[in-house]
């Protein structure tokens, strides 16, 4: 019998190579590849199975299955679909577990339901469970063993299943411990084709590394269907869970949660949490961002101090830095707002993080505000996106925009010119980021405090 074969493979990208590299030929990364066994050499052909014309393929519309959780659901793109597989990371401790245990309580009570659990036992399992409100029909098995897993699946066949976490699940023809590159690129790939096979809607639950992504290789992420990205501080009530990839839906949804006694609860109106500003605080500014098909009112916070350091620094949290980098250079060239001696922080409030371009705005209104030590003008929002001429452009679905300013009870919008008015809310036109801080600071509140 051939002995097993040895590869390296590369942590990050699943690149592998008969012989060791110090830097990976597929992504550049230095030291990240690691040695794994493939397993044994040899063997069987294997017969063709038939082709199939395109054509010809039937295809029947899989109903999707309600978690119990809307929040959740909306992420997901109005449930999970059967015979689908999808990864749920984040950080330790941000409520991974409570989240997919409170949906398979709630899915238990009209089909079957299977929670695998490699690092807690079912006793710690079953306090939790009481903790969330009642264990239900959950069924459970402490198992870690991927082939005891596999078998269990089939078996079993359960409407859905959560395993928890990938991390501990190994193979013992493999050499390597669990955890490994190898491991888990195993259990991942025998555990979809048991998915497909049986039509088991499978969750699995990974471990992040310390810059935020799935731990494992990054073959992980393509095998599965849908990744959800768990995002929150331990120390906060709130946590946000978005769609890093999926198969059958947007990208684009985020689900809030809070964290409470009972477990997690969906919010089902962010921007009544995030939104609200006191007035006449320099620095504060209402940002109106939009997340897939929801808009949320952000409160965006900025302070503007003097640097004692040769090089200023530009901090950003919930903001790409290179964005905040961009906007405090368009400030200065094009706004006249120096800020080439100032360290400049940038705060969302919340823990919520912005991607979108149509934040870019309100950024620039609270460093604006900070720098001038003038308050943003009272009951106002803006959302725009900042070019790198000091030109304003159009953000997209302006109506869902302005219809979240009008539910929140704000009174005024700075937005670009070209954006459409919208009931009773005034809508302020600015073409260039100079006449928006204008339009947007109070400078005549400022102005009576002085008097005063």
């Amino acid at each position: 019998m051939a002995k097993p074969a040895v590869q390296f493979a590369c942590t990050e990208c699943g690149y592998s190579a008969g012989r060791w590299f110090g830097k990976c030929p597929g992504c550049n990364a230095f030291g990240t590849l690691v040695e794994e066994v493939v397993g044994r050499l040899g063997g069987s052909k294997v017969p063709p199975k038939p082709l199939l014309r395109l054509v010809d393929v039937e295809v029947e519309e899989a109903q999707r299955i309600s978690t119990g959780v809307p929040e959740l659901d909306r992420v997901l793109g109005g449930g999970i679909v059967p015979a689908s597989l999808v990864l749920v990371g984040g950080e330790p401790g941000v409520g991974k577990s409570t989240l997919l245990l409170t949906a398979l309580q709630a899915m238990s009570k009209e089909r079957r339901t299977l929670l695998i659990t490699g690092e807690e036992s079912v006793a710690q399992v079953k306090l939790r469970a009481e903790r969330l409100g009642g264990a239900a029909n959950v069924e459970i098995l402490a198992e870690t063993e991927l082939d005891v897993v596999c078998e269990t699946l089939r078996t079993e066949r359960p409407a859905v299943c959560v395993i928890d976490s990938v991390q501990t699940l190994y193979s013992a023809e493999l050499g390597s411990a669990p955890g490994s590159v190898a491991q888990v690129r195993e259990a991942a790939g025998r555990l979809l084709r048991v998915s497909k096979e049986n039509g088991v809607a499978t969750i699995l639950v990974g471990h992040v590394t310390k810059d935020g992504s799935v731990a494992g290789p990054r073959v992980l992420e393509h095998l599965v269907d849908c990744v959800l990205q768990f995002e929150g501080d331990r120390y906060r009530a709130h946590r946000v869970l978005r769609a890093v990839k999926n198969r059958f839906g947007s990208t684009n949804e985020i689900g809030v949660f809070e964290m409470t006694g009972a477990g997690l609860v969906g919010v089902a109106d962010p921007s009544e949490v995030f939104g609200r500003t006191v007035h006449g605080e320099p620095g504060a500014a209402v940002a109106c961002a939009l997340e897939g098909t929801r808009p949320i009112l952000l409160e965006v916070q900025a302070l503007v101090a003097q640097s004692d350091l040769a090089m200023p620094r530009r901090v950003a949290t919930g903001v790409d830095p290179k964005r905040l980098a961009m906007i405090v250079a368009v400030l200065a060239r094009h706004a006249g707002i120096g800020l080439g001696q100032a360290d400049v922080f940038v705060n969302v409030a919340g823990g919520v993080r912005i991607d979108e371009p149509g934040a870019d705005l309100a950024v620039a209104l609270a460093i604006a505000s900070a720098a001038r030590r003038l308050p943003v003008r009272a009951a106002t929002a803006a959302f725009g996106e900042i070019g790198l001429t000091g030109r304003l452009r159009e953000a997209t679905q302006a109506d869902r925009r302005l219809e979240e300013c009008t539910k929140l009870g704000l009174e005024a919008v700075v937005a670009p010119a070209g954006t459409p008015s919208h009931g009773k809310i005034r809508v302020t036109q600015a073409e260039t980021l100079r006449q928006a801080i204008k339009a947007g600071l109070d400078a005549e509140r400022a102005k009576g405090d002085d008097e005063a």
